[in-house]
């Protein structure tokens, strides 16, 4: 029977760090969410145009609630709505009557929402006749646009139960250069299947997408398996110290972080920043670019999951270089883990 005092000495540990997750869980998404606020949304305008510059710094002189950024021409304007640089362009009508407001709600409902709110209201008082136009409307079955974050979620915490399951399994360092790869491989077939799940659920399981479903899965299946790559690295070289780390990394910070379904211009400063690199953000936006936006708008979110994939790949390789050599002992040769 282990004596009293041992059995408190250690439990305490695991008590602590559950404590410092569950607190940490609650500071995060009460200061992140509780009262979101948009703050320099961005909209397009070209410059010169002046009916349209003349709008948008009425708006801004109410607050900071949009910011204009102003683009050489029409086209340069409306590529960057289509890559999600802007949430909308303001434009003087072809006809030369009133103002065009031409948005792309699939990039944020509630970013769009709030644009076209402060825009309709500055031209009603400025007397200026005003059209809205969704050019990248969300889908009608996901008016809120909470599927693209759901769906990213379910991938990140899928696949990062996946390394850590596949850790607690076989140890939390591989051996060799072979155990390392046989490990890579399984947690790559584990992130193909969960993205196949999530693909077949919000695809023809609850009908929402038909577009570029392939797409998707490739999208996801990357998500899935940088999730995997993170939480095995980790706990390579941190153990069960490490399975805190991820919760706190991915979850505790990425998922208030993301935004979920508020745009990064809706977080405070410390947790927009964050938005740019945590797995659910950039998951998030690359299921968006991936479903609504043309080719190409998805190389940015992919091209940081990669790298997030082979800063993983390094420190696993490394764990099992330095955790996992082996060590002279009295009987012989043994490994240190």
């Amino acid at each position: 029977m282990v004596p009293l005092r041992q059995a408190i000495m250690t439990g305490i540990g695991p008590l602590l760090l559950a404590l410092i997750v569950g607190v940490g869980f609650i500071a995060a998404f009460v200061i992140a969410l509780h009262d979101p606020k948009p703050d320099d949304v961005p909209v397009a305008v070209v410059r010169g145009d002046q009916p349209a510059e003349a709008l948008l710094a009425a708006v801004r002189g109410q607050g900071r609630q949009l910011e204009a950024i102003a683009f050489d021409d029409a086209a340069a304007a409306d590529r960057a709505l289509r890559r999600q640089d802007v949430y909308a362009v303001l434009a003087t009508s072809t006809t030369g009557a009133g103002l065009t407001l031409t948005t792309a709600s699939a990039a944020g409902p509630a970013a769009t929402a709030v644009i076209t709110g402060f825009v309709t209201v500055a031209a009603r008082r400025a007397g200026t006749p005003l059209a809205v136009v969704d050019a990248v409307p969300v889908d009608p079955d996901d008016p809120r646009g909470v599927v693209p974050f759901y769906l990213a979620l379910g991938l990140v915490i899928g696949g990062y139960f996946g390394g850590i399951s596949l850790s607690l399994a076989l140890g939390t360092v591989p051996r060799n250069l072979p155990r390392a790869a046989l490990r890579i491989g399984g947690l790559a077939l584990h992130a193909v299947l969960l993205s196949l799940g999530g693909t077949l659920i919000v695809g023809p399981g609850a009908d929402i997408w038909h577009q570029n479903l392939a797409g998707l899965f490739g999208a996801g299946a990357l998500l899935a398996f940088t999730a995997a790559l993170f939480a095995s690295a980790v706990q390579a070289w941190l153990a069960r110290v490490g399975t805190t780390l991820i919760i706190l990394v991915v979850v505790v910070l990425g998922n208030p972080g993301s935004g979920g379904i508020y745009p990064a211009e809706f977080l405070p400063g410390f947790f927009r920043g964050i938005h740019d690199w945590d797995l659910p953000g950039l998951g998030s936006d690359l299921v968006r670019s991936v479903v609504y936006f043309p080719a190409g708008t998805a190389g940015w979110p992919a091209g940081k999951l990669a790298i997030w994939c082979v800063g993983s790949v390094v420190l696993l390789l490394g764990a099992m270089l330095v955790l996992g050599r082996p060590v002279r002992s009295p009987g012989g040769w043994r490994r240190a883990h």
